[in-house]
């Protein structure tokens, strides 16, 4: 590992920094700063490490990157309940895509840190009044309203609080005994009821339950096997405001090297992946595993800049390249990413963001993404690595375990009129439990395909 040279936590401040939020207090900031930069690091330089090893095991195609949860965190929708069903459905998808592909997967969570969103526009205008857009919940409120949608210094300290009781639970969950396989018939959700997906779901749970049978059977102790009791979890955001991960940057006791402690690892979004960034500036010098966003703008040759700034040491698992095409244009524009990272050896994780790119605006005047279409980007994506001889390592995207009716399709067959139903979202529509489990089974049929694929060209 190379570390970065010439580096410091406040460096980033001396690059252009856009989607960033004006503070108009710089006494108020500075405060805010210095609190968190006293408090506790959320997250610890040996789990990042860990992270990154599991990702390493992606990039070799030995595993599977399962990278998942909200749009936006909101402090609003801060409930208990809302952690433990979005962990839940994951643990689901997990255990779904485990059993077909007989590799381990690696879960992350969009959680406990996925507060700030970019915006095209620092202003919005209603009427007569301008107000600052709405950044995220650490930053202002969602309400077109002056004390609402004031960008206070201050959100970002109930931002970290939020996020402390967030990994807090998700840390119970995957160490107490809720992640145990033989609890795996009690992770369907109530309201999925009897969808196709929740009784193919409790077919494989009692396959899985078999297999556990077998083995006691056989004189191997479930509940003495470590694996099978728990499960690690890791959590995840975009790195976007870096006032508050600067704060929360500490240097590592055992080694030295500095790391982002606000979250397991960060991602550079697609509006702030260029030359001259102070988000890649930032980032370079953290060791935590990175994930960068890909989409149409981005040229194989500044790929491989960006590749080379960010990972010199070609480090296996320090980059998870994430990307957003939109359906119709994922085989067109990703085989040339895919095969500059090839040619010059760069060890990443190809993952897939099937959200993104398939943003529509509804009838009813909501903003919606069809299952279909996110399907198809999915599907364009494994076309593509199939064809360039490069393991598809994971999927990316924006769910919940909440009822919610944000993205048309699916099995559950949300229509456009049902749209308002329940559309609960801060920002973006996300999948709801019994569509992310239907994607979960999709995946699992393409990552066996894989395995068949490669096993007859062995053969």
């Amino acid at each position: 590992m190379i570390v970065a040279q010439n580096w410091k936590p406040d460096g980033w401040k001396a690059f252009e920094a856009k989607h960033l939020p004006e503070y108009l207090d710089a006494g108020e900031l500075a405060q805010a700063e210095e609190t968190l930069a006293s408090y506790p690091p959320l997250v610890f330089a040996g789990e990042a490490r860990a992270l990154k090893a599991d990702l390493a095991e992606v990039s070799s195609g030995n595993a599977f990157l399962l990278q998942g949860g909200d749009c936006a965190e909101s402090f609003a929708e801060f409930h208990p309940n809302n952690i433990r069903d979005t962990f839940r459905v994951l643990l689901q998808m997990a255990v779904v895509m485990t059993f077909a592909s007989k590799k381990p997967v690696v879960k992350v969570g969009r959680m406990a840190g996925q507060f700030a969103k970019p915006r095209s526009s620092a202003t919005e205008t209603k009427g007569d009044m301008t107000l600052p857009s709405y950044f995220g919940d650490n930053i202002n409120g969602i309400d077109f309203d002056p004390e609402q949608r004031r960008n206070d210094p201050g959100r970002m300290v109930k931002a970290y609080s939020q996020a402390a009781a967030t990994l807090n639970l998700l840390r119970a969950f995957a160490g107490g005994g809720y992640a145990n396989l033989r609890q795996v018939h009690q992770w369907t959700l109530d309201f999925m009821g009897r969808t196709p997906w929740a009784d193919k779901f409790a077919e494989t749970a009692d396959r899985i339950g078999e297999a556990l049978d077998f083995m006691e059977a056989c004189g191997i102790d479930p509940a003495t096997v470590p694996q099978l009791q728990g499960t690690s979890f890791y959590t995840s955001h975009e790195g976007l405001l870096l006032p508050y991960e600067e704060a929360l940057t500490r240097q590592d006791s055992l080694t030295g090297d500095w790391y982002a402690t606000s979250a397991h690892m960060l991602w550079i979004g697609d509006r702030t992946r260029f030359e001259g960034s102070a988000h890649v500036e930032f980032a370079r010098g953290i060791q935590n595993p990175l994930g960068m966003k890909c989409g149409p703008s981005l040229t194989p040759d500044a790929l491989l800049k960006m590749l080379d700034t960010l990972n010199p040491a070609r480090e296996p698992g320090r980059i998870t390249l994430i990307s957003r095409y939109g359906h119709d244009k994922v085989e067109e524009g990703l085989p040339a990413l895919v095969r500059a990272a090839k040619r010059e050896g760069h060890p990443v994780v190809w993952s897939c963001d099937p959200m993104h790119g398939n943003v529509i605006k509804s009838e009813s005047g909501y903003k919606t993404r069809p299952f279909d279409r996110i399907l198809s980007e999915v599907k364009g994506f494994f076309a593509v690595h199939r064809a360039e001889g490069t393991h598809p390592g994971g999927i990316h995207i924006e769910m919940t375990g909440q009822d919610v009716t944000e993205c048309v399709g699916g099995a559950v067959a949300i229509t456009d009129e049902r749209l308002g139903d329940r559309y609960h979202t801060h920002c973006d529509p996300r999948l709801n439990a019994a569509q992310s489990l239907e994607l979960a089974f999709l995946l699992a049929e393409m990552l066996n395909d894989e395995i068949n694929v490669k096993q007859a060209d062995a053969a």
